[in-house]
């Protein structure tokens, strides 16, 4: 063995799947899926958020322009029914995990463990 061979037999990394089968990263599609909802009523409140910001600005700055005032006044109002849907939601979605016990922002899918042994043949 040369010298090279030797160090990299050394440090060898090893790499193993903490949960044994199936996904090595230890990422499931459920953890996906609970992220990626969770991501949608954040963004999507911060964008209702900065809709009504954007809104109170536009008020502010119309001038007394009675159509520039009114455009700001129904993007407030579209703002604000844009934070009570999303926040309705989520409150929904935490009523339902407390009195049934479902889990809805965390979802959990088991994994699937198979035997082996395969097909049959004809």
């Amino acid at each position: 063995m040369n010298l090279l061979s030797t160090v990299l037999a050394q440090n060898a990394i090893n790499i193993s799947n903490p949960n044994g089968v199936g996904n090595p990263t230890g990422f499931q599609i459920g953890d996906i899926i609970s992220w990626a909802i969770t991501l949608v009523v954040v963004v999507a409140g911060l964008i209702f958020f900065f809709m009504l910001i954007i809104g109170g600005l536009r008020w502010v700055l119309s001038g007394g322009d009675k159509a520039q005032t009114e455009a700001a006044r129904g993007q407030i109002t579209a703002a604000l029914i844009g934070l009570v849907i999303i926040f309705s939601a989520w409150a929904i979605a935490k009523l339902v995990e407390t009195v049934f016990g479902i889990s809805i922002l965390s979802v959990s899918i088991p994994a699937i463990t198979g035997t082996g042994g395969g097909g049959g043949g004809v």
